[in-house]
C-alpha cells in the first residue's frame, strides 16, 4: 500500500467529472488533460488511488441522494395541503402569491373551462411505503464503480507477480 499517492487537483477533478459522466475521455478533457484524452482517461481509471476515490465519491453521492429522497418522501407523506386548499378559493392568484405557496404535494392542477379547479395530490400511502421499505438500490453508476474497483484490485494483484 506504500505505492498509493495523494491525488492532484486535476486527478480529483477527473474523478468528479467521471462520476457525473461515466466517460473517461470526456472527464479527462474536462479535467484539463491534453493529448490523447481517451488513453489518459482509461489510464486514470485503472489506477488504484483513482478507483478508490471514485468509490468514495460514489458512496458519498449515493448517501446524499438517499437523504434527499427520504426527505422528499417525508414531505409527501406528512406535508400540509393548506396552501393547495387556499389556492382553490383564490380567483386570480398573483405570481408573487403562488411563489410563496408550498405546493410540493400537488401532482396536477386542472382548470376546466367551467371555471372550477381540480387539484390532485401525490399518494401519501405510496410515500409511506417508500419510507418503510428497506431495500438496497444499486444504480448503474454504483455497479460501474464497483467493477472499476475490482479491476483496479486485479491490476494491483497482477502487478505484484
Amino acid at each position: 500500500m506504500a505505492g498509493i499517492k495523494k491525488l492532484t487537483k486535476q486527478e480529483k477533478c477527473f474523478c468528479v467529472c467521471f462520476l457525473s459522466t461515466g466517460n473517461a475521455a470526456l472527464s479527462a478533457r474536462r479535467a484539463g488533460y491534453d493529448g490523447d484524452v481517451e488513453m489518459i482517461g482509461e489510464g486514470l481509471i485503472c489506477r488504484e488511488e483513482i478507483a478508490k476515490e471514485l468509490g468514495r465519491l460514489a458512496k458519498h453521492r449515493e448517501k446524499s441522494l438517499e437523504n434527499v429522497a427520504t426527505s422528499g418522501y417525508q414531505r409527501l407523506a406528512f406535508g400540509s395541503i393548506g396552501d393547495a386548499v387556499s389556492l382553490l378559493y383564490k380567483n386570480e392568484p398573483s405570481p408573487n402569491e403562488l411563489a410563496k405557496m408550498d405546493l410540493f404535494l400537488v401532482s396536477e392542477i386542472k382548470k376546466p373551462k367551467d371555471g372550477s379547479m381540480e387539484i390532485k395530490f401525490f399518494d401519501r400511502l405510496k410515500a409511506l411505503e417508500k419510507l418503510s421499505v428497506k431495500k438496497e438500490v444499486h444504480s448503474g453508476a454504483k455497479q460501474l464503480f464497483d467493477a472499476i474497483s475490482r479491476s483496479a484490485e486485479a491490476v494491483d494483484m497482477n502487478s505484484g507477480d
